[in-house]
């Protein structure tokens, strides 16, 4: 009897061994979590673009919020899951940022890059009853407060907040700047409130307030003016030297299986090529920048070379 249980047992262990663990050709078998890591633009754009790409893997593919500490709290949790696929970060060019300022002790390389998706230009607004149309006006305002000027941010060491830095020591006034942190997405209501004199975000959060004329947005970072406020001059064209615009896109534990990556890769390629996804970039103010694993993982390092730098001459690095 026990020799026949013996060989029942073996044959049982043989099927296991036979059948082994599940394949990159069998992924995905469950539903994927995405760790989205703001709220605001960022998050509505993870809404549209997860249940995008869960049609085109035949699977749900589930945003799940995880603010706090700029991107520091999402990354640490999915850098610590296994890198199977089934984890996945709504990444940013907070992956450079939360490193150099010290909130995380690894760097964009614990991940593996799956896709760039969109680009965002931060803008900076403030009310309109303040009577600044221009950095110009702004500049001379905060020059001749007897205090400083509050400029609200997401976080401190947030890219609100190097953004911020990086503009107004361009403007040559940083040292007549007061830093207040509100949280993601409320600057919009923080300047309404007269909490703050100026904030620096996403356009997207702006435009409702501008076309009521409650706000009036000052400049873009970027190289180029943004089509949701075509009117807005860049910061360039006012005279001021930076060149500052925030990516997006999904990233993968270090050591997922390349077969995995590339089918996460073409399930974010099909999203953003979706009627949805398009309609959702010019309602939101953001633009569709896709770019492949290898691509965008090119971009990441030479993005984090650049913050590091920046982030030096700002005396923020840690």
């Amino acid at each position: 009897m026990r020799k026949v249980l013996t060989l029942l047992t073996a044959a049982g262990l043989g099927a296991v061994m036979m059948a082994g663990p599940a394949t990159a050709e069998d992924y995905p078998e469950k539903s994927v979590e995405m760790t989205v890591l703001f709220g605001g633009t960022a998050n509505s754009i993870a809404q549209v673009l997860t249940e995008q790409m869960g049609g085109a893997l035949g699977q749900p593919v589930v945003p799940v919020s995880r603010p706090g500490g700029g991107g520091a709290v999402g990354y640490s949790y999915v850098q610590g899951t296994q890198p199977d696929g089934y984890n996945i970060v709504w990444n940013s060019n907070s992956i450079n940022t939360s490193h150099h300022t010290g909130k995380i002790p690894f760097d964009y390389t614990a991940f593996e890059p799956v896709a760039k998706i969109s680009s965002e230009v931060p803008a900076l607004a403030v009310r309109a009853d303040s009577g600044w149309s221009s950095l110009a006006d702004l500049k001379a305002a905060a020059e001749s407060m007897d205090g400083t000027l509050k400029v609200g941010i997401s976080g401190k060491g947030s890219f609100t907040h190097l953004t911020s830095a990086a503009l107004f020591d361009a403007m040559g006034i940083g040292d007549k700047v007061t830093y207040i942190s509100y949280g993601d997405g409320k600057a919009p209501v923080e300047l309404m409130g007269a909490r703050i004199d100026a904030a620096v975000q996403w356009p997207g959060q702006y435009k409702s307030y501008v076309d009521a004329g409650e706000l009036n947005v000052l400049a873009v970072t970027g190289t180029d003016r943004v089509a949701l406020l075509p009117d807005v001059p860049t910061a360039a064209e006012q005279g001021v030297d930076i060149d500052i615009t925030m990516w997006r896109g999904i990233a993968v534990p270090k050591g997922t299986d390349p077969a995995v990556i590339d089918k996460l890769e073409a399930a974010a390629k099909a999203a953003v090529e979706s009627e949805a996804f398009m309609e959702a970039s010019k309602n939101l103010g953001f633009n569709i920048t896709f770019a492949g694993s290898e691509d965008f993982g090119e971009q990441i390092a030479k993005d984090d070379e650049f913050y590091a730098k920046l982030l030096t001459e700002l005396g923020m690095k840690q």
